[in-house]
């Protein structure tokens, strides 16, 4: 009896021993599975932060409205004369702000120079839009007499054309910074009747 007691202790201390390995193997089991768990979602999250918050885009530049504030022409001799009162907009998607210097926006006829707005530096904030206000004087002096403008002119619509470029960069967290740019091309048709300017389109 006593030595068959005795090898029911053995067993049950065995037994307890293997079901004591078997505990911590299984811990350090699920302690693998946890550690490889948060890599993988360690990876994801860096990676889906680099794709979004550290992909830096280039902010857009867009002429958004114009109105006439004045306007004289004349198709014989040809000419034009007018004051217009533009709003651009900077749009800036990325998740730092876009602070930018001062810049040009030149208009056209026909590809010759008929007026300038000047756009003060700023800075447009993390994923917003900044809109500014611009005065700019056009006239037709630099256009040649061969040009189309008195047809234009006679038939009442004028097209004109708008091109820029903002310089400047992208801030994020204050750490890193970006040289970005912004470029501006828009078209647009000037109504003699209506002094109405319609059919903005930039791209």
């Amino acid at each position: 009896m006593a030595g068959q007691s005795y090898e029911q202790r053995k067993t049950g201390t065995e037994s307890a021993a293997e079901a004591s390995k078997e505990l911590k193997r299984k811990k350090r089991m699920k302690l693998v599975v946890y550690a490889a768990a948060f890599a993988i979602f360690q990876t994801i999250v860096i990676l889906v932060f680099s794709l979004t918050v550290m992909r830096i885009k280039n902010p857009k530049f867009r002429l958004t409205s114009v109105t006439v504030e004045d306007l004289t022409a004349a198709p014989t001799p040809v000419s034009f004369n007018m004051k217009l009162s533009a709003q651009v907009a900077v749009k800036n998607t990325n998740f730092g702000h876009f602070k930018f210097d001062n810049t040009t926006i030149w208009f056209d006829y026909g590809g010759v120079g008929v007026g300038e707005a000047f756009v003060a530096r700023g800075r447009s904030k993390a994923r917003s839009t900044k809109k500014m206000n611009v005065t700019v004087e056009l006239n037709s002096n630099n256009i040649p007499n061969n040009s189309s403008l008195e047809n234009d002119i006679k038939a009442g619509f004028v097209a004109l054309t708008c091109h820029s470029k903002l310089s400047g960069k992208v801030q994020l967290m204050k750490l890193i910074k970006k040289k970005k740019s912004a470029e501006m091309s828009c078209a647009m048709l000037l109504n003699m009747e209506t002094r109405v300017v319609q059919d903005i389109n930039c791209q």
